[in-house]
């Protein structure tokens, strides 16, 4: 996209959990003094301080989080929103290039060009007097329909709470520009409910929101938020209850990347973590390097994982979950069922750490969809013949134990949050709270 004309400035987004970083600007800055903002700067040179000159806008993001925040090296790039131009009669045009990065840490150290700061929801922004088109920059970088769909990098549970803010976030807009209707947030959460289907958690959290708001769409926004403080409440307290079941383990093998697994091994402290590689896409590579400063490590290639059952001392599996059926099987990254099968044999548990918002709501009909790979990610070459690469496996109840925020649930437990999940549905059709 060709820049529009005139002066080239970043604004940038740096999101800790669903909170982004708001800082207000002070009386030493040229423009807009005592407004709120993202971290910004001039995209053209400055005076060298930085050592950057002749900057693009992503080394003027990087250089301007490290002035402003010191928080240089603890955020990570999630997107790149195109340059749009905002005009201001004092200042004339701006070209706002807007940016999203990951923040690992809320230890701000500001210089003087803020006079305050604060980690709050997105939506803040639009109950503040903010520098021109602070929510438009927002909106170029925040989570959507499609960036929950096309998202393979992330587990269901971080996918569900992005789809939340998407809801989240319209009903503010909405309301702040006084055209709130229900018919139009129903058809946002809709689509969001059918961007990951097989990942229930999805569906069930758009669920909750919908069916507190009870046809309400001035309700919609504070429901979403209470259900994102919920999600993120339930996967920490479903670590915990892991760690209890886990307890005595000393040696670990898991796979994929899970946030519910990562947090449960850091609370367990394992001496040593087997790590799958996870094919197709190999994110356990990922996991092995995340853990290897904390733990001693071995990383295995996914045909490995029962002949290491057979031969090394595991005491544990440790998997997550991207969605439960009714009836207790567990659906989640291909090779969890092969791993499960041949800890059973072994005598090794399998134990799902998984919240309850991933049970399958009762009497949805049809198989779960495993996603399948493209069929180039596993042979581009010439010969005819068939390619079956799924993302995803169904792992059979009985070989697992499921643990979730409120502990074990056998097959009658996972059947009661399942009819409560139908119930939570009924807002899709009309019924139930409409």
């Amino acid at each position: 996209m060709t820049d529009p004309e005139g002066t080239p400035v970043v604004t940038c987004f740096l999101r800790n959990g669903t909170d982004v970083l708001l800082l207000r600007r002070s009386d030493a800055v040229g423009s807009y003094p005592g407004r709120w903002g993202g971290v910004a700067g001039h995209v053209e040179p400055g005076d060298g301080e930085d050592g950057v000159a002749g900057r693009e806008p992503a080394d003027a993001a990087r250089a301007e989080i490290r002035q402003e925040t010191g928080l240089g090296d603890r955020v990570s790039l999630v997107r790149v929103g195109d340059p749009f131009p905002a005009h201001d009669d004092d200042h004339g045009t701006w070209v706002v290039h807007p940016f999203l990065f990951e923040c690992d840490s809320r230890a701000v150290e500001t210089n003087r060009e803020t006079s305050e700061f604060e980690w709050a929801p997105p939506t803040a922004m639009l109950d503040r007097e903010t520098v021109p088109d602070l929510w438009r920059s927002y909106e170029a970088v925040a989570p959507t329909v499609e960036t929950v769909r096309e998202d393979r990098d992330h587990g269901a549970a971080y996918l569900s709470v992005r789809a939340l803010e998407v809801l989240r976030d319209r009903a503010a807009r909405d309301a702040h520009e006084g055209d709130a209707e229900w018919d139009s947030l129903a058809e946002l959460a809709r689509d969001l409910r059918e961007a990951r289907p097989s990942m229930t958690v999805v569906v069930t959290r758009i669920d909750r929101a919908m069916h507190a708001a009870d046809g309400d769409p001035s309700a919609v926004r504070n429901r979403a938020e209470e259900v994102i403080e919920d999600a993120l409440a339930a996967d920490e307290a479903a670590a915990d209850r892991a760690v209890e079941e886990l307890a005595g383990a000393e040696r670990v093998l898991t796979l994929s990347r899970s946030g519910t697994v990562a947090e449960t091994l850091d609370r367990l402290a394992p001496d040593r973590v087997f790590v799958a590689e996870s094919r197709p896409g190999g994110e356990g590579r990922g996991v092995a390097e995340s853990l290897a400063d904390s733990t001693a490590v071995t990383l295995l290639t996914d045909s490995t994982v029962a002949h290491a059952l057979a031969t090394e001392p595991i005491d544990a599996v440790l998997v997550g979950a991207d969605t439960v059926l009714p009836d207790g099987r567990v659906v989640n990254k291909v090779g969890t069922r092969g791993a499960a099968l041949a800890a059973a044999h072994e005598g090794v548990p399998t134990v799902v750490v998984t919240a309850r918002d991933k049970i399958r709501p009762e009497g949805e009909s049809g198989d779960p969809d495993l996603e399948p790979r493209p069929a180039s990610e596993v042979y581009d070459g010439d010969a005819s013949l068939e390619v079956l690469a799924p993302t995803f496996d169904v792992t059979p109840g009985e070989v697992v134990s499921l643990v979730t925020e409120v502990g074990v649930l056998d097959a009658a437990g996972v059947a009661r949050v399942a009819r409560d999940a139908r119930e939570r549905a009924g807002w899709v059709a009309g019924t139930g709270n409409q």
